[in-house]
């Protein structure tokens, strides 16, 4: 093998057994991300797929050092990084510039946090503001600038100190659908003509048409806790033809993996628990959704008679795999739904909801959600058992950081309220956060 084969085929970034979890006050751990293995290689586009909430974002912050790893070592080019950072840039979904600094000052930002004298700053600026096309605007405020071109401004500041491997977070979703488009073939022509000082881009996203658009290699996350689910390796040709089979199998492909809400892995830890503690069940993760798209979705499937291709839905419904999966898990876990090969599938129970006036649903909908969420059943369990059938939002959210985090406990509890209200299980007064069991 020649010097330069194997320069590629050793990892820039090199992530062994790096997972995230928390300490729980009790005792035990809530486990974020298991240990993961995880390599970055030279000249490679990686994309990191995954739902809402898996652990994306957490992920990529410890790869890039602004989050701390819980466990597990990264090393970078072979050597374990010892707390100096490595030569990493980031542009993150939201723009994240100085509004009180111009184009070419917000460029030239990490430069002057390096010590980078002023000539030499402002040529590197100049150059990289041309590849990126912002010649001209070097004076503008970014009050003054489009969503498209104020994220050119935070490419060009990510790729002014010419990192090795440029992380980006979701670099396109804060923007409309044809300004997403042509910064996606801008970046990609940078990138295949060699106008980019950088040797591998890593990308977080939940789009999976982006992914195998830009990406030489798509991972695919699964969740509670994050563990690497799948993972693609992309040899299609660049540019890529989105209509060719090859375009099409790929992306159907990722959409049955990204479709199995109840795959588990083996290998991913379970929470654990104080000495002599008996372990507790780990409630279900409910989808961030509201009724009201369920019922949207199960009446589309009757009216595709019972059964849709998930990738074609989400197309005919101008949907991303961000806006329809977690609809698509809200109806799997009340069993309205499942899905099977990347395809969405109507249970006797779903057609039921889906041709039931409101009344009726809200009342298939209570059975469902009683017999399927154990949250839902413990909190009308809990409630009953009080002799004013009353109970405060903080007794609910103390049991659920038992088993997540604050953040994702909170975002549990108000899903559960929503659930909760729709059916008619209990009541929520926002004012005093007091739940009062809805008698039948």
């Amino acid at each position: 093998m020649s010097t330069a084969d194997t320069a590629r085929t050793v990892p820039i970034i090199e992530a062994r057994k790096l997972e995230k979890f928390y300490q729980h006050p009790e005792g035990g751990r809530i486990q974020v991300i298991a240990p993961i293995d995880l390599a970055v290689f030279p000249g490679q586009i990686l994309a990191l797929l995954g739902p809402s909430g898996c652990g994306k974002s957490t992920l990529m912050r410890m790869l890039t050092g602004l989050s701390p790893a819980s466990g597990g070592t990264i090393y970078w080019h072979g050597h374990p990084v010892d707390g100096k950072f490595p030569n990493v840039a980031i542009v993150f979904q939201s723009f994240a510039l100085f509004p009180w600094l111009t184009v070419i000052e917000n460029v030239e930002a990490p430069l002057e946090a390096r010590g980078i004298a002023p000539i030499e700053r402002h040529k590197r600026a100049l150059r990289i503001l041309d590849a990126v096309g912002l010649d001209g605007f070097e004076s503008a405020y970014p009050k003054e600038l489009s969503g498209g071109m104020k994220q050119r401004v935070g490419v060009a500041r990510a790729l002014v100190v010419e990192p090795e491997v440029l992380f980006m977070d979701e670099p396109f979703s804060a923007l409309d659908v044809l300004t997403a488009e042509t910064l996606r073939g801008e970046l990609l022509e940078l990138w295949l003509e060699h106008k980019v000082p950088t040797r591998a881009i890593f990308i977080v996203t939940h789009n999976i048409e982006e992914a195998v658009v830009l990406a030489d290699r798509i991972i695919v996350l699964g969740r509670n806790p994050a563990h690497i689910h799948a993972d693609f390796p992309v040899t299609l040709p660049q540019p890529r033809d989105r209509k060719s089979p090859q375009f099409v199998e790929l992306v159907d492909s990722i959409y049955r993996v990204l479709t199995q809400p109840h795959h588990k892995d083996d290998l991913a830890p379970a929470r654990t628990q104080a000495p002599g503690a008996a372990p507790k069940p780990k409630p279900v993760m409910l989808p961030h959704t509201r009724p009201g798209g369920l019922a949207g979705l199960l009446e589309i499937l009757v009216d595709r008679g019972g059964r849709v291709d998930l990738h074609r839905l989400a197309e005919d419904l101008s949907l991303d795999l961000e806006s329809l999966l977690p609809t698509i898990d809200t109806a799997a876990i009340l069993g309205f739904v499942r899905a099977e090969e990347g395809d969405a599938i109507i249970t006797p129970e779903g057609h039921e909801f889906a041709q039931a006036d409101i009344q009726a649903r809200k009342a298939i909908f209570r059975k469902a959600a009683l017999a399927n969420i154990p949250l839902l059943r413990q909190m009308e369990q809990a409630l009953r058992a009080k002799s004013n059938r009353t109970l405060s939002e903080e007794f609910f959210r103390d049991l659920l950081e038992e088993h997540f985090s604050e953040e994702e406990s909170r975002r549990q509890l108000e899903t559960a309220i929503q659930w909760g209200r729709y059916a008619e299980i209990f009541e929520y007064d926002a004012g005093s956060g007091k739940l009062t069991l809805t008698e039948s």
